[in-house]
Formats: C-alpha cells, structure tokens, sequence
C-alpha cells in the first residue's frame, strides 16, 4: 500500500527496531588482518602512508596476532619483507624465509588463529614484478607458475592455514592444488585472489611491502579496472581449477564485482579493503573531516552488503573491538 497506509520510518524509529530488521551483519567473525613481517630488525617500523599500521620483525608480529586474535579477529593474511632479493625471488619459498618463520611462530604462540599466507613473488624479486622475468623483458607466466607451487608448499609445511595466490598469472590455482595435493597438503584451502585490478589504491601498500616494479607497471597480469565480465570469468576458472575462496580486489571501487562474482560463483568471497581506502579514511578523520568509526563501520558494511562473506582490512582489529 502507499503512504500513508505504508510507513517505511516505522520500523526506523528505534535502535532496537532497527536491528530487529537490519538485512546486513558486520560482526568481527568476518574479518581477516594483513600483517606486514620483516627480517633484519627487531623492531616495529611504521609505514607513513598507514597510519597505525607497521612492518614487525617476527617477535613482534606473535604479539600483534595475539592481540588481534584476543580482540575477536579468527584471521591473519602474512606479507613477507625479507633481508635480500634477487631476480628467481629465492626468498619467497626459503624454508627459512620470513613468511615461514612467521608463520611457525604465530602458529605455536595462537594456535587457534587461522593464518592465511600470500603467495607471489614481487615482495622477493630484486625488479618488483610477480614473476621471473624472460629475456625479452615480460613475465614469464609457467616458469612462475613453478615457483609460486614451491613458495605455497613451503608455507604449507610451515603451518599455513590456507594459501593465497595474489600473483595473476593463468593457472596458477590449478599449479597449487595439483602441487599441494601431490605433497601431503590436500586440506590445505586457497583463497585465490580472483579478481585483482590494476588500481591505483595500492600505493600505500607498495611503501609498508617494498614492493613497487623498478620498471613498468603490472598492467599486463593485474585486471583492467573497465572491466568487470572478466572478473566474473577469471573467478569461475580459479573455482574450477580447485579454488576454496575468490578474492575480489580493492573491495570500494568494485562492489559491483563483488556481487556479480558472488551472484555467478556460488562459493565464499573474500573482498581486500586495501591499503588507499585505509589511508584516505585515516587522512580525513585526521583532518576532522568524518567520524572514523562512522565511515569504517559504513564501508565495511557496505563491502559486505555488495556480497563477501569475507573482508581482509587494515581496520580489523578496531572495528572487532567496537563490535564487541
């Protein structure tokens, strides 16, 4: 019926009202932290373009998953930063690289916690891109293939709860799951970073990871930002090469990918609230222009009304400890 039969405030006038019909829940449940680990230091450096966030040698990184995990946060996502690099990315599957000595550590420390670990390459090669590099000049996408299988066994034999292929190269899910179920590590999950766009919000990032191309740019393997029915192909082949989760990222500019992948796969979504929308939330509560709990809790909302089950942020452990 139409007004004034129909009333649509009624059910606004209450706090409790409201919550008794309230479509979307945001609950600490839900949430995945990125921590930034690093080798050669025993101290916290803080990343300027994140305002509270901070590369932590390993000890350090036990004592921020702890806190999280005791703040209502049931994940972590690792970001290794090692010592050295070089153009095959040795470090990245070193049995005593960082992301695996990470790994052990929390796992002993917070058992419960469930540690998902990245799996590319740019954060260990000496030029920065995702993948070794052929002679004339372009990622070679199947000899990476190689070594991001390697670099996911590693983490597995560390103790990783799940892997996550953040690299773009085609086929990789299935050089995982083939390499993983080959090596005793059949349960071992991927999130699969599905849909990663070429944005210009990992700025930010590339500062806390080390990680920018020395030349070039990734436009090449990362999605063109126009374009959203490939994204929707791009999650369907990771769910048929053996995907458990499909990543949407960044998660703001791209809700409408997040519901259509959500809408054609039919399996759990992850969406990566990366580090560009965090730091222009902090930059503008910082110049008092919004209420950063406000706007957070909204966004994350709002990434989790577009359809992900699953919201990787920088504001994670915050916003478990204002839900709770």
């Amino acid at each position: 019926m139409a007004f004034p039969a129909t009333r649509l405030r009624r059910l606004r006038r209450t706090s409790a009202l409201r919550g008794l019909v309230r479509e979307t829940e945001l609950a600490p449940s839900q949430l995945v932290l990125p921590l930034f680990v690093q080798l050669g230091t025993e101290e916290r450096t803080p990343i300027d373009a994140m305002p509270g966030v901070a590369r932590h040698s390993i000890a350090l990184a036990v004592e921020e998953a702890r806190t999280a995990y005791a703040a209502g946060v049931p994940a972590v996502l690792l970001f290794g930063v090692p010592a050295d690099k070089d153009g095959q990315a040795s470090g990245a599957h070193d049995v005593e690289g960082v992301v695996q000595l990470a790994t052990r550590a929390i796992k002993e420390a917070v058992p419960e916690l469930v540690v998902i670990t990245d799996v590319c390459l740019c954060g260990y090669t000496s030029h920065g891109h995702c993948g070794v590099m052929s002679p004339d000049g372009e990622v070679d996408n199947d000899v990476t293939l190689e070594l991001l299988a390697r670099t996911a066994i590693s983490h597995a034999e560390a103790g990783a709860d799940a892997v996550a292929p953040s690299d773009m190269m085609d086929g990789r899910v299935a050089a995982l799951r083939s390499q993983l179920d080959a090596e005793g590590h059949p349960s071992t999950p991927i999130v699969s970073y599905a849909a990663k766009f070429a944005s210009a919000f990992y700025g930010p990032f590339r500062e806390a990871a080390g990680s920018a191309p020395a030349f070039g740019d990734r436009r090449s393997y990362q999605m063109d930002p126009a374009n959203a029915d490939e994204a929707v192909r791009e999650a369907l082949l990771d769910v048929d090469e053996g995907a458990d989760i499909v990543m949407v990222k960044p998660a703001l500019p791209y809700l409408d990918v997040i519901r259509r992948v959500k809408e054609a796969t039919r399996v759990p979504v992850a969406a990566y609230n990366v580090s560009g929308e965090y730091a222009m939330v902090k930059a503008a509560a910082a110049a008092g222009l919004l209420d950063e709990r406000a706007a957070v809790l909204e966004a994350l909302t709002g990434i989790r009304r577009a359809g992900a089950d699953v919201v990787v942020t920088y504001h994670a452990r915050e916003v478990a400890e204002w839900l709770n």
